[in-house]
């Protein structure tokens, strides 16, 4: 008996013990053919013209990346290396947009240097720190302001509506306009609008979505804040560490393209840019994590089925609370199952993937995978937490291994004094 994602592109049990003899266990396994379904659905849903940015923050992996930039996404960044990856993997400088609070100097300059023209400012400091940096290079930063703007919509983690270190407060903006206009080397350009992520339904999605654009406007029409581009952010879901299928947006389109008609007439003649952000639901039912059985025990009447995966291998974003709660589907369907707690190896008792999950008898030695971890699954883990090594990543195509790789954590020397370096 083995463990595997309802999702058909998933690996079977024979492919996945052949991928973990040859690449071992605990492995990620990311497949690209879900990969480029996802974006055409996606795409599929949203209003024409319009963009769209995959969020590498999701999953960075370099095929993942190439495969979106192949398909037409550009990408946002919101690091250095997010930015180095999706400018090595095909996406342009003109392509890509830098965002997120706390920019450094040197990861500003690093960007623009790069050819990265367009950014998300969170505060007037940020803009007046983007234009010195631009100005001091000879060139411009084209700039959305990130607004923090009424919340609408019902979701797990709110980006919007509440204090937050997301963006500056729609009050602060219309106290101060000026603040945020005619800032040389920094042209403001429009807004970044993320309200939420991961909406709970269609209704939520659409409410988020009408409450931006509706937001976008009043900056426009009341402080003559400029609108080339009306960044509406994200909010797809997607099922995350269980069995289940991305979710279908049918009312989406019409409702969107009905609200920017009224608000941005000629956006479809290309005067106003729409862009949307994604990127769990791109890369989030691609993946799945295989994993070995090491021990099973009762305590106290209580069943611990022991992998050797935790979450320092599928964290969850546990550094904010967001700790994973893997499920597993028994293969063949009505293969016998034991309720149980499916822990990793780590010493805390913090290292939890599931509790009262239905885990397959498959007894020690057995291999389990745990779907729909494409998506923060890997590059949200305590990757340094106790030194064990990172799992070897496999990206298949067509049933064709066409990437492996294994992260990995190093201690670089730096120079301690007059120019010598420590001890590595």
């Amino acid at each position: 008996m083995r463990a595997r994602s309802a999702a058909p592109d998933q690996a079977g049990p024979a492919e996945l013990d052949s991928l973990v003899r040859r690449y071992g266990s605990p492995l990620y396994v990311y497949r690209l053919d879900s990969v480029r379904r996802a974006h055409a659905d996606l795409r599929s849903v949203l209003p024409e013209p319009s963009v769209l940015y995959y969020s590498l923050k999701a999953n960075p992996h370099p095929a993942l990346a190439a495969a979106l930039a192949k398909a037409g996404c550009r990408a946002e960044t919101s690091s250095r290396g997010e930015l180095d990856t999706a400018l090595d993997r095909g996406f342009s400088p003109a392509d890509c947009l830098y965002t997120g609070p706390g920019k450094t100097d040197d990861e500003i300059h690093h960007a623009l240097s790069a050819g990265v023209r367009r950014f998300s400012a969170e505060s007037a400091a940020e803009l007046h720190r983007l234009g010195s940096a631009a100005r001091a290079l000879g060139t411009e930063a084209f700039v959305l302001l990130r607004v923090n703007g009424t919340a609408a919509g019902t979701t797990g983690l709110r980006m919007t509506g509440a204090a937050s270190q997301f963006g500056v407060d729609e009050a602060r903006v219309r106290a101060a306009p000026g603040e945020f206009l005619a800032v040389p080397g920094a042209r403001l350009v429009g807004v970044h609008l993320y309200p939420l992520s991961n909406a709970r339904d269609e209704a939520s999605l659409i409410a988020a979505f009408r409450s931006s654009i509706a937001l976008a406007a009043r900056l426009r029409d009341d402080l003559g804040f400029p609108m080339g581009v009306v960044d509406l952010g994200g909010g797809f879901a997607a099922p995350y560490g269980g069995p289940g299928a991305r979710p279908t947006y049918p009312a989406l389109r019409q409702a969107l393209e009905e609200d920017l008609d009224a608000r941005f007439p000629g956006w479809r003649a290309g005067r106003v840019e729409v862009a949307f952000e994604s990127g769990r639901y791109l890369v989030g039912d691609s993946g799945l994590l295989a994993v070995t059985v090491r021990d099973v025990k009762t305590s106290r009447g209580q069943v611990f089925v022991v992998v050797d995966a935790g979450i320092n291998h599928l964290g969850g974003m546990s550094g904010l609370g967001r700790l994973a709660r893997a499920g597993i589907t028994p293969e063949p369907a009505g293969a016998p199952t034991t309720t149980a707690s499916l822990v990793g190896p780590l010493c805390t008792p913090a290292d939890v993937l599931g509790r009262g999950v239905a885990v397959p008898e498959v007894g020690v030695g057995g291999l389990l995978s745990i779907p729909n971890v494409g998506a923060y699954g890997l590059s949200a883990s305590l990757l340094a937490f106790l030194s064990r090594p990172v799992p070897a990543e496999v990206v298949v195509d067509g049933g064709a291994v066409v990437a492996a790789t294994r992260a990995r954590l190093i201690h670089e020397s730096l120079p301690v004094a007059d120019g010598e370096a420590g001890e590595a």
